[in-house]
């Protein structure tokens, strides 16, 4: 049975706790991902320091991963993109689908909250295909694992938030120790 990393009540920190979860069925347009990488944020420690909304008991932590396809429907309309075996990243979160400046609908992140019933540290995950982007081939598992949430975290915060994505002008960017700011 295929194994999933949640967090239980402890006493300073919530603890991680080991169990047992269902092979997850994928749906009409989901793929069904193998995670071979999963990446911590700091939201992973303010989840597990009690300092997050919504913590849930049940959904896996962490919102990035990379995986391999296992399986996928006939309904993908890229199937070629989603070959078996096919190294894929994993939107971090759901609820932004195609507008640049922001999410569309409630935006939330994946991994330990109840907002979310996905996360990535397990070892299966069913996502819908649009969810699933192929992975960068210069990158690692590990490496693409880190890219997703600190990464477009980053991107919308310089390319469409800070008014100065222009040839020519100067970006400065604070905060240089996290994660969002190293991309």
């Amino acid at each position: 049975m295929p194994k999933a990393i949640v967090i239980s009540l402890g006493e300073d920190y919530y603890t991680l706790y080991l169990k047992d979860v269902p092979l997850p069925r994928p749906g009409p347009h989901e793929l069904l991902l193998k995670i071979v990488a999963a990446a911590i944020n700091h939201r992973d420690l303010y989840i597990r320091q009690n300092l997050y909304p919504a913590i849930s008991f049940e959904s896996p932590l962490l919102a990035d991963a990379c995986a391999t396809v296992c399986t996928h429907p006939s309904q993908v309309s890229q199937p070629q993109q989603f070959a078996l075996s096919k190294r894929v990243l994993i939107n971090p979160g759901s609820g932004w689908l195609t507008n640049p400046e922001g999410p569309e609908e409630a935006y939330t992140v994946h991994g330990g909250t109840s907002t979310s019933p996905l996360g990535m540290l397990q070892e299966y995950v069913a996502v819908p295909a649009t969810e699933v982007e192929p992975a960068p081939d210069h990158l690692s598992d590990e490496e693409a694992a880190a890219l997703p949430l600190a990464g477009l975290t980053a991107w919308r915060a310089f390319s469409t938030k800070s008014g100065n994505a222009e040839a020519g002008r100067n970006i400065l960017v604070t905060g240089i120790g996290g994660g969002v700011a190293l991309m």
